[in-house]
């Protein structure tokens, strides 16, 4: 399973809002709403990803949530 459907089964589970998608060169870009545990919990989990994944850094970027996401997806246009 790819790392941006894990996400979101991740970030369901934890009861979390907001949007994963790939960027250029391979990495992934994820956008979450949520209590400030849980959002420490899919942080951790990103740090290993799925089994197959093949995670070599993970930065971290921290603000006031929106309140625009009412669910966790998956975007698929492809950003920088």
């Amino acid at each position: 399973m790819c790392f941006r459907f894990e996400t979101v089964e991740q970030a369901e589970r934890l009861g979390l809002v907001g949007w994963v998608r790939n960027t250029t060169g391979g990495n992934v870009a994820i956008v979450a709403e949520g209590e400030e545990k849980d959002l420490s919990d899919l942080a951790e989990w990103c740090h290993k990803g799925p089994s197959m994944a093949q995670v070599t850094n993970v930065s971290l970027d921290f603000s006031e949530a929106t309140g625009e996401f009412r669910t966790f997806t998956i975007r698929y246009t492809v950003a920088d």
